[in-house]
């Protein structure tokens, strides 16, 4: 866990550094709606740095470079976004965060979520909970909310719709679930959205279209904060399939079936 940390608490120092400044940040487009800063890339070759110099022979997956770092044979691979948010630190909009994640033999062990902005620490061990680390070197713990009515609930979802043909319906979804729940938030951050659901601040999250890097850390925190984490069919896959749908148990059987209701509803 210490490498982790370490190594999120020294990227989200050059991410706030770049903040002070902006239009001295170097900017492009990925592809359209998704973006790139020298920032993210700064951070990620320092979180790759450090998570080698304490495990030589475990290896590193981020967002911005295709390539393993690293040892490619490793058992110990760390799934890393150096930046997830991008868009918002873009315009200045403080939810963004560094997201640590690592998997052993393929099952992620733990996670670290660093909110950038308001400098809070989300950790997550597997069988060891979930926590919110302090500057003081303290932990408390974190459980998902209590709340068992969607209509009372608040729902957060940051990812993008899909395109093409299945753009209608995930809309439909979308507002379905709007109309329903107490209120649905859209922070632009999944690994926050994730970590605020973790610590009962939100009842549930759901988006599609995510990378393991964005929801791998997130993931295990709700796991160990006593929520359940799945694609939107309940499948435990959720990262091969490109969905997450994080919530308490109630929350999360309420949003499923709207999930996975056909769009438009048959007559």
């Amino acid at each position: 866990m210490a490498p982790a940390i370490a190594a999120a608490q020294a990227a989200a120092q050059i991410i706030r550094q770049a903040a002070q400044d902006m239009s001295a940040v170097e900017v492009r487009a990925k592809r359209p709606n998704d973006y790139v800063t020298a920032v993210d890339l700064a951070s990620e070759q320092l979180i790759v740095r450090t998570l080698l110099a304490a495990g030589p022979d475990h290896a590193v997956r981020s967002e911005e470079q295709a390539a393993l770092h690293g040892n490619p044979s490793a058992d110990h691979i760390w799934i890393v976004d150096p930046l997830d948010g991008t868009h918002n630190f873009i315009h200045g909009y403080p939810a963004y965060a560094v997201s640590i994640a690592l998997a052993v033999r393929g099952r992620v062990e733990l996670g670290v979520v660093l909110d950038v902005p308001r400098d809070e620490l989300f950790l997550a061990v597997r069988g060891g909970g979930a926590w919110q680390g302090f500057a003081d070197g303290t932990r408390q713990r974190l459980a998902v909310s209590r709340r068992v009515e969607l209509a009372e609930a608040l729902i957060g979802s940051s990812g993008p719709l899909p395109p093409g043909a299945a753009f209608a319906s995930a809309w439909q979804a979308r507002g379905e679930v709007q109309r329903r729940a107490g209120a649905l938030r859209r922070c632009g951050s999944a690994a926050l959205e994730l970590a605020w659901v973790a610590a009962g601040r939100s009842d549930g999250c759901f988006d599609s279209g995510l990378a393991p890097w964005d929801v791998a850390a997130g993931g295990l925190l709700v796991q160990e904060a006593g929520g359940l984490v799945t694609a939107f069919d309940g499948r435990a896959d959720f990262t091969a399939i490109r969905e997450c749908l994080a919530a308490p148990g109630p929350i999360h059987t309420a949003l499923r079936c709207i999930l996975t209701a056909p769009w438009p509803p048959s007559a």
